[in-house]
């Protein structure tokens, strides 16, 4: 066994007794014989998280899917791991982007105010909570829009408003809108996915227009070099189109790689945002 192999050997065991219960990473360094600082760096690399980021998405991930299965929430919250119920109420609000009883009832309780425009791209769904924008959809079909919405929160409060009327959504639909046409301009957010897909997203919105980055040189921001395809599933599970630019990143060799709306408009933005700031 040559040391590249060995080492992937001890990394694959470090997941594993992450994926068996709560080790400190002196526990980890010291059960694969690698010393901490090292061990930590080597992991991040190769999974695009670190130890402590692991064991807290795995966490989640239990407590997600035992809320979604109807589980009690006190018994979903021991299930997967939490000692302390008011810690995992604080931080799982944030991680969740409520409270786990109401994601366990698909949103229940939370109000999402939503409406369809026609914006410079097309048709657009604009979803926003109390805390901001949660989704950017673009398409044709206004079915299939909503449905995308509806699958995420499905037991929500998503009440379809009158983009004119609405005081709450009128000034952030403006906002969306000027981003689609090409405008810059600050748009709150409300970015709900899991720690490292809102690491990848925050770089994301951090290129400048106009401008272009790999997936692999998003991960080597984030210092995960190893975590391209980490990085591009992100892309692909972003939901908020064109303010969270996922169009701005390429394969290495300059291809377009995906895009979750389609490659020709992934090329018009791309071309409108070159056009512009050459003229500017």
């Amino acid at each position: 066994m040559d040391k590249t192999t060995a080492k992937t050997d001890k990394l694959e065991r470090v997941r594993e007794l992450l994926d068996g219960g709560e080790p400190t990473l002196a526990e980890l360094a010291a059960a694969v014989g690698l010393s901490a600082s090292h061990l930590q760096r080597k992991f991040a690399a190769r999974y695009g998280l670190s130890p402590a980021e692991y064991l807290a998405q795995r966490k989640l991930g239990t407590l997600k899917s035992g809320l979604r299965s109807g589980h009690d929430v006190s018994a979903a919250l021991y299930d997967a791991g939490y000692g302390s119920p008011s810690r995992v109420y604080e931080q799982g609000a944030s991680r969740l982007g409520m409270t786990p009883a109401r994601y366990r009832a698909g949103g229940a309780g939370v109000e999402i105010r939503w409406t369809l425009v026609e914006t410079a791209l097309g048709r657009a769904l604009v979803a926003a909570t109390e805390r901001g924008i949660c989704a950017v959809e673009l398409g044709d079909d206004a079915v299939a829009l909503e449905r995308r919405l509806r699958d995420e929160f499905p037991q929500a409060n998503l009440q379809r408003v009158d983009s004119g009327r609405d005081e709450f959504l009128a000034p952030r639909l403006q906002a969306v809108a000027a981003r689609l046409s090409g405008e810059r301009g600050e748009v709150p957010v409300d970015l709900i996915g899991t720690a490292f897909q809102k690491r990848v997203w925050d770089a994301l919105m951090k290129i400048p227009a106009g401008q272009t980055r790999s997936y692999a040189e998003v991960a080597a921001q984030l210092g995960a070099p190893k975590a391209v395809r980490a990085v591009a599933s992100a892309c692909a599970r972003n939901h908020v189109a064109v303010v969270v630019p996922c169009h701005r990143v390429i394969r290495g060799d300059g291809s377009m790689g995906g895009y979750r709306w389609g490659l020709p408009l992934k090329r018009q933005l791309l071309e409108r945002e070159r056009g512009l700031r050459a003229a500017s």
